[in-house]
């Protein structure tokens, strides 16, 4: 008789100890990753900042920040390698509570319009584009918009 192990999933806080690990993920995923110092600056902040860790190993993480009545999603990635099998999804249905929880009413967000898949990701659990940002994000050659996606909590 042989066990089969299913994955252990937990969501806890990022700590400046994960801050490594967190830049490496986004120095691999992105070609204009967030510094140290934007992940640092948002531990000391306050912002509610989430890791998602497999088996003890991080693998995912996000940044939201509050305000009066909203949610502001800031940055939610997973690593290349497990990225497409429902971990940023079930990142975001988190988020989504945690922000209803938090009483926020509206949560808003910027993507690029060359991230296809988190935009769909994104418009399947509701929401919607609110507005562009021209310029916005740096990108090869110039400069990239961003699409502001919202959805009422």
């Amino acid at each position: 008789m042989s066990a089969v192990m299913r994955p252990r999933i937990v969501l806890d806080a990022l700590t400046e100890a994960d801050l490594d690990d967190v830049v490496a993920i986004e120095n691999a995923i992105y070609p204009f990753p967030w510094s140290l110092g934007n992940f640092r600056d948002s531990l000391r902040s306050g912002y509610h900042c989430p890791a998602l860790r497999l088996d003890g190993e991080l693998i995912g993480y996000a940044v939201m920040m509050y305000a009066p009545d909203e949610a502001h999603l800031l940055n939610l990635s997973v690593a290349a390698r497990h990225q497409r099998r429902g971990y940023g999804e079930f990142m975001l249905r988190q988020l989504l509570r945690k922000a209803r929880e938090h009483g926020a009413k509206r949560m808003y967000l910027e993507v690029r319009p060359s991230n296809a898949p988190a935009i769909a990701l994104y418009a399947k659990h509701g929401f919607a584009e609110i507005g562009r940002r021209r310029g916005y994000y740096p990108a090869h050659g110039g400069r990239e918009d961003a699409i502001v996606l919202g959805i009422d909590l």
